[in-house]
């Protein structure tokens, strides 16, 4: 026999028994969270054509999708991230709605990267959408559900940090700075590489005075007081009115009581270049990646013929159950499941018993006895 059939392709791993059903509940608890919040569950498909996820949308580089083709020709992808599946839905179903629009949905993504810190290709995510309401108060319940979400599936010591998107484009417009010379700028900045961003800017020839308010931008990050440093660092319209935003958004986070769960970060800048305004990240100890990503894409709908505003979130569901682990939470266990042997002169008398026992809601299995 090839030993290769038993193992999985890189990336990709199998889940089972005890880890497998702590994994359930830990969605449970957290679909319940969204249904409490009126999200209406959503199933888009697993694969889709390679336009929804295109340059064009801003989502995941072409690089990095498992591509294939239909019997016609088409370029199929599976797909990396739920977003664009729901802005393509709402347009196709709800295009003549004028009330905001409330998806939640869970599945697995696939994104074809390399090894590197043993990330896997595939992953469970759980999340939500509200289409149809551009306010502070709809970014303010995507965040409050984040850490309510968070907290019934028993994760504790976590912090979701709050970025802007305008905020860094309003410095950008104000020092005349090209389409590309921002996406360049944005990764650096991004991955904290200041050296490199400050070597960009520099050999594009952009004044010292810009460049220096743009590598600035990395510095805000911290409590609620770094909207007022943020304050006296851009004159421009766009980016002081960003900042009001986010302060408006603090005022919401309290009035639901999760403000100690909140921090801002203005040099947070997401890899998806459909997010427009707020950006959100939720971290916890003893894990380097974040196990919710969100924000708001005011414009990406219009790419599928429907103009609307729209924020959402998606929890990265291994990510969760990895930090869970490490922070020994109380994880939902597994129900202990009854065992009823039989023979042959005694089958009817168990199998009766299991009945009973199972409409009851007790788990029950029938094996042959083998003395």
């Amino acid at each position: 026999m090839n030993r290769q059939l038993l193992h999985t392709p890189e990336g990709v791993r199998d889940i089972y028994g005890k880890e497998y059903a702590r994994k359930l509940a830990v969605e449970e608890l957290i679909h319940e969270r969204l249904r409490l919040y009126g999200y209406q569950d959503i199933q888009t498909p697993t694969f889709e054509f390679f336009d929804v996820f295109s340059r064009e949308i801003g989502t995941t580089p072409s690089r990095e999708l498992y591509k294939f083709f239909d019997k016609e020709g088409n370029t199929l992808v599976l797909r990396p991230d739920f977003t664009p599946s729901m802005a393509r839905c709402a347009a196709k179903y709800f295009m003549d709605e004028d009330v905001p629009i409330r998806f939640c949905y869970v599945g697995n993504t696939f994104t074809n990267t390399g090894s590197l810190q043993g990330k896997l290709k595939e992953v469970t995510q759980m999340g939500a959408e509200l289409i149809g309401d551009g306010s502070v108060e709809a970014d303010g319940e995507m965040i409050a559900l984040v850490v309510e979400s968070l907290q019934k599936a028993g994760l504790k010591d976590f912090q979701v940090s709050i970025g802007q998107m305008e905020y860094f484009k309003g410095i950008c417009a104000q020092a005349g700075l090209d389409e590309q010379t921002e996406s360049e700028l944005r990764g650096f900045i991004s991955g904290k590489n200041i050296f490199g961003a400050e070597e960009l800017l520099t050999g594009r020839g952009v004044a010292e005075s810009y460049c220096k308010m743009l590598l600035k931008v990395s510095e805000h990050f911290g409590s609620v007081d770094v909207l007022d440093e943020a304050k006296g660092l851009a004159d421009n319209p766009r980016s002081l009115k960003a900042i009001e935003r986010l302060e408006k958004l603090y005022q919401v986070l309290k009035s639901y009581g999760v403000e100690k769960y909140v921090s801002f970060d203005l040099g947070m800048l997401s890899k998806y270049y459909y997010y427009t305004g707020i950006i959100f990240k939720a971290y916890t100890y003893g894990l380097g990646e974040p196990v919710v990503k969100g924000g708001r894409y005011d414009r990406l709908l219009g790419h599928f013929g429907k103009k609307a505003p729209a924020v959402g979130f998606a929890v990265v569901v291994d990510d969760l159950m990895s930090a869970l682990e490490r922070q020994k939470s109380h994880e939902p266990c597994e129900d202990e499941i009854k065992v009823l042997t039989y023979h042959a002169t005694n089958y009817e008398e168990r199998l009766s018993q299991a009945k009973e026992l199972r409409d009851k809601g007790i788990r029950t299995v029938l094996l042959p006895d083998r003395d």
